[in-house]
């Protein structure tokens, strides 16, 4: 009788640890205390994927970083997806949801849930990004209805590679874009968008490749959208971009210029007639990282 040891294997999923040292100086929950302001909260969801991507924690942070320089805007930073204060929520202007999607969205339970009805039907402005437009089937038509558009796997693509967006049509949302590149990121297209409302902001060919069921492969050579703004029924706007997976993508100015429009135009604020402005350096992108701990899963007997 002999022992075979088969490989070892790399677990994809991160194991959740404590926040860094970084991470544990940056405020949340922080109420604002100047009423005339508009407040944004950002829900930062949890660990999630390889160091470099998914970083909803430091994107959610630079995001607040650059907000504060708006005269206008009172951000505050949510982490693990959801408020442990949910005053928090309480006369937001503007939710930005930057999380894992399907299953793993942290509202799903039907309290948060609840909540997030009220926020869209109190014509809260949302913005959505990269995965967290993904929901479980029996909660598609809520998401429709309060993000203009929503993936399900039925017709839906997702995957990594370079995406140019050779055109940007007039919207106060792209407001002082010029064409540009993001390079190997994630993308989610091929959406279930809503009948009316509804402004394709960006779209780019995807390699026919990644069409993996027969919707997608119907329409090969298609550009597709990934940014999107939503004048919703209630009166409330809405704003979405799949990307953002990639976390050196935020040193992309036009990236960093269409989430903060967006975010102000969502949130009924003026977007600046060249966008609004924002600087940053490869030691701010390099902060706040997820402490990203990936197993190595035992060595297994065969006899």
């Amino acid at each position: 009788m002999r022992l075979i040891l088969l490989p070892f294997l790399l677990l994809a999923t991160s194991v959740r640890a404590d926040f860094t040292s970084e991470q544990q100086q940056v405020p949340l929950e922080v109420l604002p205390t100047d009423a005339t302001k508009a407040k944004v909260v950002l829900l930062a969801g949890t660990p999630s994927n390889k160091p470099g991507q998914h970083e909803y924690f430091a994107g959610c942070a630079l995001l607040m970083d650059w907000l504060k320089s708006a005269p206008n805007v009172a951000p505050v930073m949510v982490a693990e997806g959801w408020p442990k204060n949910e005053a928090v929520l309480d006369g937001a202007r503007c939710v930005v949801i930057f999380m894992d999607g399907g299953d793993k969205l942290s509202f799903l339970a039907p309290d948060r849930w609840a909540r997030m009805k009220a926020l869209a039907e109190s014509g809260t402005g949302l913005v959505i990004l990269h995965q967290a437009i993904d929901c479980p089937p029996d909660r598609a038509a809520d998401f429709k209805n309060w993000f203009g558009a929503v993936f399900q796997s039925d017709i839906g693509c997702r995957g990594h590679w370079d995406v140019k967006f050779d055109s940007v049509p007039a919207h106060p949302i792209n407001q002082g874009l010029s064409p540009f590149k993001l390079l190997k990121d994630g993308w989610l297209y091929n959406l279930h968008f809503a009948d009316q409302g509804v402004t394709h902001l960006l779209t780019s060919p995807m390699p026919d490749s990644s069409r993996k069921n027969d919707a997608a492969k119907a329409n090969a050579g298609r550009a597709e959208t990934v940014a999107w703004a939503y004048d919703r029924p209630d009166g409330g706007r809405s704003f979405g971009f799949t990307g953002c997976d990639l976390h050196s993508n935020w040193a992309e100015a036009n990236q960093r210029k269409l989430l903060l429009n967006g975010i102000l135009w969502t949130s009924k604020l003026d977007v600046p007639e060249k966008g609004m402005d924002s600087q940053t350096t490869p030691e701010a992108l390099a902060k706040n990282w997820d402490r990203k701990v990936f197993l190595k899963k035992p060595a297994k007997a065969v006899k």
